[in-house]
């Protein structure tokens, strides 16, 4: 099956996300970053966010988890293309975060072995008060079916 417009604008329900400790020390960790934002609770008081704060990128660890998208994709015809961070403020220690994903847009492409869509699916992040904190924007390819 291929993709067609109607999928645009299709969500999945609202997770929630507690950020914690563990989780930033071990993202940190996990890509290298020693920085004492993100692991030292008394240094990080002592700064303009008052917290420790995430890596620009520690949204992408649980961006995936919680609802499904309602569609079913053939995983063998998808790719991971692009993914991008929209990062309204950082991240911090303690953030309840109310995450959905939805599908901001479909646009096909001729590649050398045939036609391919990019289905783009944004993971917006909000905090308690409803404001935009960070938006993960992964660009999938599905590559047509065989003939």
């Amino acid at each position: 099956m291929n993709l067609d417009s109607s999928v645009v604008g299709l969500s999945g329900e609202v997770f929630i996300f507690d950020v914690e400790f563990r989780h930033i020390r071990q993202f940190a960790d996990a890509i290298g970053d020693p920085n004492p934002l993100y692991s030292d609770k008394a240094y990080a008081e002592q700064t303009k966010y008052g917290s420790v704060i995430a890596p620009p990128t520690f949204s992408v660890a649980f961006s995936g988890e919680g609802a499904e998208l309602p569609i079913k994709l053939d995983e063998r015809r998808m790719l991971h293309g692009e993914q991008e961070f929209i990062n309204y403020r950082p991240i911090k220690l303690g953030d309840r975060l109310y995450c959905q994903r939805n599908i901001s847009d479909l646009y096909e492409k001729e590649g050398k072995s045939g036609k391919m869509q990019f289905l783009v699916v944004d993971t917006e992040m909000k905090d308690e008060g409803g404001q935009m904190v960070a938006v993960n924007r992964m660009n999938i390819i599905y590559r047509g079916e065989k003939s």
